[in-house]
Parts: C-alpha cells; sequence; structure tokens
C-alpha cells in the first residue's frame, strides 16, 4: 500500500522515468516495423502477391486468380525492362558512352532525379576540360548545368565549374577539386553515390521461385501462435481463433486484487490508464491529480491547481498531456513531462462533469452543470462551439471514433449525437428510465454502452437505434456518477463500479454476469481496462485507486 507521495525535489527523476515509460513502447515497435520489416521492399510485396495467388488458387477462386495473375505479370515484365534499361545506364556511364546515357535517360523517370543529373553532367563535363574540348564544355554548360544549378551540392559548387573556362589546361588538373583525373575511377564512384538506383536490379527475385504450400495460411497460424504465446496468459483449454481482423486476446477475469493505491484524503471520482501505459492517472475531491505507476505501485507525482473536486480524466494519444475537468468550472491541461498546468480552459457556469480529447488530438469536447457541450481548440485554447439542447446537466460526453460526431449522456435520461460541423443534434436516444451517468463507444462505432441511474447498463446498436442488451445486478441509483466501460482489447466485457463498493464484470454479447470483485469499502465510482497489461483499475468513495489482475490459482465468482 503506498501512503505518501514522493517528495517535490525527486520531480525531476521522476518525469525522466515518466518519459522513459512513455516513448518505450512506441520506440519498441517502430524499431520493429523499419528495421526488420519493410513491406515496401520490392521482392517483399512479389512474394505477397504470389502468396495471395496460390491461396486464391487453392480455395477455386479462378477468375480473381487469373486477374491477379494477369496484372501481376504485366508489372513484373514492366520491372524487367527498367532494370534492363538501368543496367545499360551503368554499363554507359562506366564506358563513357555519353550518347547512350543521353538516349537512355530520356527513356526512363530520370527527370525525377535531377540530383542525378546534376552529378552525371558535372561528370561530362570535367571530362571535356580535361581533354581541353572548352568550346564543347561552354556549350555543356549552358545547355545541362545551368538549367540544374538549383540541385548542386553545395552554393558555390555551379560558380567552381564555370570558373574552370577560365584556366589554362595547366592549372585545371591542379585546382579541381571534384576530380581524380583518372576517367574510369570516377565514373565507378558516380555508380557508387547514387548505388540506390542501380541497386533496384537486384531488388527483385526470380517470380517463379516454388512457394511452400498453404503458405499465406501458416503464417496465420505462425502470428497466432506468437499472439498467443506472448499475452499475459495462457489459457488452460487451447483458445480457437475466430477472426484476424483483431489481435488475439485471452478472455481473461480479473479475480485478484494486486495493488491499493492510497494517498487522496477525499473520495476518488476518476481514473484514466495513459495511453494504454502502466501509467493511471486519479482524480479526487481532494481537488488534485495524482500520477500513479501501476508496475511498482507508487505515486509519481501529484498535480495541483483545481479549486474544487475532479470530475474526469482524459490523455492525448501520445500520453505526454492529460486534461481534467472540475467542480471549479475549468479544464486544465497538464504536461506530464513537466509535471505542470500548460492550459486551462474556461466557459462552463458550475461543474464540469465530462472531458474528452478528439482522436487526432488537436480538440477537446467537455459537459457540464450548464447543460452544454464545448468544443476546444487544444493548440490555441480557444471555444469553437457549444451544443445545446439537454434539459439537465451533462454527465459524458465523448467523441466517435471517426471523429465526426459529439455523443453526450444526460441527467435527462436521453443520449444525443451532434454532428460538429453543422452543430446539429442528428439523433436522440431515450430509452433509460433514469439518469444518464456515463457512456462509451466500441471501438468500429457500431455500438454504444450506457450507464443509467435505473440500475441498468444498455448496449445500443447504432446502425439501428435499438438495444442490443441488458446488463443488471448492480446498484447505480443515487446522486452519484457510477461508470461503465468496455474490457479486453476485442472489447469482449463490460465492466461496471457499483453503490454496493463491488465491480461487476459481464460477457458483452451474452450479457452473463461473470464476476463480482470484492475489496473496496465504499462506492465504487469507476473501473477502466488496459489492453496493454491486462490489469483492471478501479476507484472509489473509500479514497482508494486498487489495481485487478488475474490469479489462476483463484476461483472466479
Amino acid at each position: 500500500i503506498v501512503e505518501n507521495d514522493l517528495n517535490n525535489n525527486s520531480n525531476n527523476s521522476n518525469n525522466s522515468q515518466l518519459n522513459k515509460n512513455l516513448n518505450e513502447k512506441n520506440f519498441n515497435i517502430q524499431q520493429l516495423t523499419s528495421t526488420i520489416f519493410d513491406p515496401n521492399e520490392p521482392k517483399l510485396k512479389n512474394e505477397i502477391i504470389r502468396m495471395i495467388i496460390q491461396y486464391l488458387q487453392d480455395q477455386g477462386f479462378s477468375a480473381s486468380l487469373m486477374t491477379i495473375q494477369d496484372e501481376a505479370n504485366v508489372k513484373f515484365v514492366d520491372t524487367l525492362n527498367t532494370i534492363s534499361q538501368l543496367k545499360r545506364i551503368k554499363k554507359a556511364i562506366l564506358e563513357g558512352d555519353w550518347d547512350e546515357v543521353e538516349i537512355l535517360c530520356s527513356k526512363n523517370s530520370f527527370r525525377t532525379k535531377p540530383h542525378f543529373l546534376f552529378a552525371l553532367y558535372k561528370q561530362q563535363y570535367l571530362e571535356l576540360l580535361e581533354k581541353q574540348e572548352f568550346q564543347k564544355a561552354y556549350l555543356f554548360l549552358q545547355k545541362k548545368l545551368k538549367p540544374l544549378e538549383n540541385y548542386q551540392e553545395n552554393t558555390e559548387e555551379f560558380r567552381d565549374l564555370c570558373y574552370l573556362l577560365t584556366c589554362s589546361g595547366q592549372d585545371i588538373s591542379q585546382i579541381i577539386k571534384y576530380w581524380d583525373h583518372d576517367f574510369t575511377r570516377s565514373r565507378e564512384k558516380l555508380i557508387e553515390k547514387f548505388g540506390s538506383i542501380f541497386e533496384f536490379e537486384n531488388a527483385v527475385a526470380p517470380i517463379y521461385r516454388d512457394l511452400p504450400p498453404n503458405r499465406l495460411v501458416n503464417l496465420f497460424r505462425q502470428a497466432v501462435s506468437y499472439q498467443i504465446g506472448s499475452s499475459g496468459y495462457h489459457p488452460k483449454i487451447t483458445p480457437r481463433i475466430q477472426t484476424l481482423l483483431d489481435d488475439y486476446s485471452c478472455l481473461i477475469i480479473p479475480n485478484n486484487l494486486r495493488y491499493t493505491l492510497v494517498g487522496h484524503r477525499k473520495n476518488v471520482k476518476c481514473i484514466e490508464f495513459i495511453n494504454q501505459t502502466n501509467l493511471l492517472a486519479s482524480g479526487s475531491s481532494d481537488n488534485t491529480v495524482k500520477i500513479w505507476s501501476t508496475e511498482v505501485a507508487n505515486c509519481i507525482f501529484t498535480l495541483e491547481g483545481h479549486t474544487s473536486r475532479i470530475w474526469d480524466l482524459s490523455s492525448n494519444i501520445n500520453g505526454k498531456i492529460v486534461a481534467s475537468c472540475s467542480g471549479d468550472s475549468t479544464i486544465k491541461l497538464w504536461d506530464l513531462l513537466k509535471g505542470s498546468c500548460c492550459d486551462t480552459f474556461k466557459g462552463h457556469i458550475g461543474d464540469v462533469y465530462s472531458v474528452q480529447f478528439h482522436p487526432g488530438d488537436n480538440h477537446l469536447v467537455s459537459g457540464g452543470f450548464d447543460k452544454s457541450c464545448k468544443l476546444y481548440d487544444v493548440r490555441t485554447g480557444i471555444l469553437l462551439k457549444e451544443f445545446i439542447g439537454h434539459e439537465s446537466s451533462i454527465s459524458k460526453a465523448i467523441f466517435n471514433p471517426h471523429g465526426n460526431l459529439i455523443i453526450s449522456g444526460s441527467k435527462d435520461g436521453t443520449i444525443k449525437f451532434w454532428d460538429i460541423a453543422s452543430g446539429l443534434c442528428i439523433r436522440t436516444l431515450s430509452s433509460h428510465l433514469g439518469e444518464v451517468s456515463s457512456i462509451v463507444i466500441n471501438n468500429s462505432g457500431s455500438q454504444l454502452l450506457s450507464a443509467s441511474k435505473d440500475n441498468s447498463l444498455r448496449l445500443w446498436d447504432l446502425r439501428a437505434a435499438r438495444i442490443m442488451k441488458r446488463y443488471k445486478g448492480h446498484q447505480n441509483t443515487s446522486r452519484n456518477f457510477v461508470r461503465a466501460n468496455f474490457g479486453l482489447c476485442n472489447q469482449s466485457l463490460v465492466i461496471s463500479g457499483s453503490e454496493d463498493s463491488m465491480i461487476y464484470v459481464w460477457e458483452t454479447d451474452s450479457g452473463n454476469l461473470l464476476e463480482k470483485l470484492q475489496g473496496h469499502s465504499k462506492i465504487v465510482y469507476n473501473a477502466v481496462w488496459n489492453v496493454q497489461n491486462s490489469i483492471l483499475a478501479s476507484c472509489s468513495e473509500d479514497k482508494t485507486v486498487r489495481i485487478w489482475d488475474f490469479d489462476p490459482n483463484k476461483s472466479t465468482f
């Protein structure tokens, strides 16, 4: 149990550790994708097409197979022709056959490679000077090099080339600083300098090399096996993969209290995992936001500046900025790398109950006691638009995954959909019998989960505007904001807090109650799932934040 914050004088080291935690995940992924596998590599692109052709042939899709094969063969023939011309250009340069080089360059897309053309013409120009053919060199300079002057290696190169025409034959050999006077060697250096152009001739593997049987399917099997092997938990029963559209996710139902994080002086209203890392933000009625490490269970630092309770939190995509909204009518942006407030937005009258970043990170939406949603520009702090139409306070306002809609849930029992461009309400859902305390949308934007003070959660099919499932068992009737969320990366769980101090976990599709987690001593306001680390965090009236995981040695509810 953690009972105290770190001292202010340790903030610098904590900020460095925070920066490392925020960037480590993205750096590792970028390093792997850029150094190990490049899907734009011509050879790999060719092999992917061949595997698709093989799969279509095995499945009997003859027409599709022939279409792809014909198009692939045409492209392959074009590639072979390009390679043949590149080889001829390379040979002509090495032999100094500049007439042949000029003809071949005119047939290829070398106009898009002006730096290469400038270097090529400079080689020809210097060879003319070496042979003391000054009239030809002068005409060549005017016709070929002058139009490409902007593509010289440095600002003085073209001027120096012009100066060479004024020198005597004996001086030229002493002042040319680009030249070693050996035609063969200088031409080879030219080829080496622009090697990426001529390496293309080796980039394509023979297209008719035999493929191993079922190569594409076997690669899928390997990918799924790796995902299962690298997941945090391993199922005792071999899973059956139902889809390739999502990464594998084992159905982990948390059943074990790992940590209790203590430090807030009053109830904890909201929590937010930062960019799905091991960092967690919590907001409390003690007017502070705390940043916790769920890996070592300690508070990294405390963010102070609000003058009333914190109602909601949201982190941006890269996890370096957290937004908080408060009963002091403001929204604050916190720079986590500096551990300080970097901006404050005003405009609401009364408590601000909800805040969320736009999927594009440049805007955020808020909702509050004044019955309005407000859209802010994060970069300028300007209030761009207000959305008014609810008859009571707005408990939660979110964006859809495409970022073109704002969805708001209100104490008036309705859920409204707002078109951001026009500012108009385009749909209203009104089946709840009590106040709507939270809403959350799934990753595809096709389903919406809403929580209400009628003791129910509802899963909506947004395409048909109908209720798909109801989840019951928890308690949500008082004046508190009890909120619900999806769990797991495929969102196959529904998780909610409850006024009976329990956390409830349902299966999304069936609606069956799978688990009740007991550990808090008072109302549980919210519970959120961390996809990356397969853990659950909850916050409560009892002033604590609790971290839950799965223990295979413990039974479930």
